[in-house]
């Protein structure tokens, strides 16, 4: 088990050093083979992050032991609703935030242009914006699982959720190069998307090899 939280705490040192997220910013679980779920403690910072500092929820949402993350119930969320959540990652990737002030009526990112979007993570949905640690940050997210593992929070972040935390965290990272290769081309003109025979056929490739984030 002490593996899997150093793992924890190196996913928490990556993203910041990926400036995926800001000093204390963001939180991270995973749910423990005794049925526990460790998170990452409300105030401190991910790039000091160590195994001692985790806290402890039960399934329920019960306080076993430290302080949580006070955006637990967004992970208590998806732990409930998707059987084969082991980990989830929540950031905040600039960029694809920004995207999220600047078109506020897009229902979920335009990845029509890029094949690796479709085959890694298929569709990519804006959730409505909930206020950060309420229940409804849990609730917001219902609509969106189990069937998408990654996700942008409106006005607030991202959300990955994997059977593993790698698969977690890779969602997060491929969510933010993403957006900043889309920014890229829309500041250069637009990003226009394949043929729609292209997409069918991508997407039909995604189901052949699974839901995992890759």
């Amino acid at each position: 088990m002490f593996k899997l939280l150093a793992n924890l705490c190196d996913v928490c040192r990556r993203l910041h050093a990926r400036n995926l997220l800001a000093a204390a910013d963001g939180n991270v679980s995973v749910l423990l083979d005794d049925g526990r779920i460790a998170i990452t403690p409300s105030g401190v910072a991910k790039a000091r992050m160590a195994p001692a500092d985790l806290a402890y929820l039960a399934r329920d949402g019960r306080v076993v032991s430290g302080r949580p993350s006070t955006e637990r119930l967004m992970h208590l969320a998806v732990y409930r609703a998707c059987p084969e959540a082991r980990a989830v990652v929540h950031a905040h990737p600039p960029t694809a935030i920004a995207f999220s002030l600047a078109h506020p009526e897009w229902a979920c990112l335009p990845s029509e242009a890029l094949p690796e979007v479709i085959l890694a993570a298929g569709s990519i949905p804006f959730v409505p914006y909930a206020r950060p640690g309420t229940a409804a940050m849990g609730e917001v997210l219902a609509p969106f699982l189990p069937a998408h593992r990654l996700m942008v929070l409106a006005r607030h972040g991202a959300l990955a959720w994997g059977e593993s935390l790698e698969e977690a965290y890779n969602g997060m990272e491929r969510l933010e190069h993403v957006c900043q290769i889309l920014k890229t081309a829309l500041d250069l003109g637009g990003a226009r998307p394949l043929p729609d025979a292209e997409v069918e056929a991508l997407r039909q490739a995604r189901l052949k090899t699974g839901r995992k984030l890759l």
